[in-house]
């Protein structure tokens, strides 16, 4: 592939962000991290790995826990690691697992704040992919199998828990597309449309990095 690139994708629920992300890997032949990254986290940690999964993209939930801090994102640091909500734990655990991946070089990580894990990081590149509500609920029911009188309901609750994830542990605004270096319509320009964007976006990064620009 050449030059190291880390892509984070971030993605509305039906979307096709996965899938993006997956044909973006094949065709530049490069590692993904999805769900992997949980199990990698508890290898990591030596916490279970079922412990990662239930709270995979959820925000800690402890009301005084959230008066305390003031609702400030993770990233202060005030309190001491076993002080913190398992969850929050849990956060910086898999925040190190996405650090150690991203430095062994070229991969894909979808969500969990990957783009704002790695936002000093030259090399990277962050993707939000999304869609009109209408085209996701479609594609839920179609390709993910969802009933049709539930789908709507699941993509909202999903980019609701998505968003109060990436919003309580980043200083950012999850789906804001200037914090992103590209955002695209999955709906207009199709999973593979996607995917040719994303190639041409690289290939244009790489020659402003090679210019000095």
């Amino acid at each position: 592939m050449g030059t190291r690139t880390i892509f984070t994708i971030g993605r509305q629920f039906g979307s096709g962000g996965r899938m993006v992300g997956k044909k973006l890997a094949e065709a530049l032949c490069i590692p993904y991290y999805d769900k992997e990254l949980l199990a990698m986290a508890a290898k990591d940690s030596g916490y279970s790995e079922e412990l990662f999964r239930n709270a995979d993209e959820k925000p800690a939930s402890s009301l005084l826990y959230s008066l305390v801090m003031g609702n400030y994102p993770m990233s202060s640091g005030t309190l001491g690691f076993n002080e913190m909500p398992l969850n929050d734990q849990l956060f910086l655990i898999q925040s190190n697992t996405i650090r150690k991946v991203a430095s062994k070089g070229s991969c894909i990580i979808i969500g969990r704040c990957g783009d704002y894990i790695l936002k000093d990081d030259p090399d990277l590149i962050s993707v939000f992919i999304h869609a009109p509500l209408e085209a996701r609920v479609k594609r839920a029911v179609e390709v993910y199998g969802i009933p049709a009188d539930r789908a709507e309901d699941i993509c909202l609750k999903n980019d609701k828990s998505r968003a109060n994830f990436y919003n309580y542990y980043s200083d950012r605004k999850w789906g804001m597309c200037r914090t992103y270096s590209i955002s695209l319509d999955s709906s207009l320009l199709g999973i593979d449309g996607c995917v040719e964007e994303i190639t041409r976006f690289k290939e244009l990064s790489e020659k402003h990095r090679d210019r000095g620009i």
